[in-house]
């Protein structure tokens, strides 16, 4: 059964999700990333301009062979692709839809910014979720967030 996380409230979206696949890779876990090339080129350049002592193995689904075997994090803007990709911890999906088939998909990833429209969508896919029955861990970032400030 496939596990999905919602990260909500994630107030710049971009810096949590390097912060979030930093972390993922220091666990020792590759992360296929599925998004289109705008958000993929906007997050290759993120992780590039990381502290050197930070830095992530990333690289495209369309490298090499030995690329793909070195690097954490697998970028793709086609599902199917990643699903190909047996190796793969963790599917982050940083689409407004929620991927096709999740067979051999252990654990979704959604992180979720403040806007209106990444809001309105991440509800549609929540509700396609739970209409697969999937087991869903709702992490809501604006408590944790405030929580933390309030220290």
């Amino acid at each position: 059964m496939t596990q999905v996380d919602f990260h909500f409230n994630a107030p710049d979206k971009w810096s949590y999700v390097c912060r979030l696949l930093r972390k993922a890779s220091g666990q020792g876990k590759k992360v296929g990333v599925l998004a289109n090339v705008e958000i993929s080129d906007l997050l290759n350049q993120s992780l590039w301009n990381l502290n050197p002592s930070d830095f992530v193995t990333h690289c495209a689904a369309s490298d090499s062979m030995e690329m793909l075997q070195h690097s954490s994090i697998i970028f793709s803007t086609d599902w199917a692709v990643l699903m190909g990709l047996s190796q793969l911890d963790v599917h982050l999906n940083l689409n407004d839809v929620p991927p096709s088939d999740f067979e051999g998909v252990s654990r979704l990833i959604e992180v979720v910014g403040p806007e209106d429209r990444d809001k309105t969508s991440a509800r549609q896919r929540w509700k396609q979720y739970t209409q697969l029955g999937f087991n869903i861990n709702r992490f809501d970032l604006a408590s944790v967030n405030s929580a933390t400030s309030g220290q």
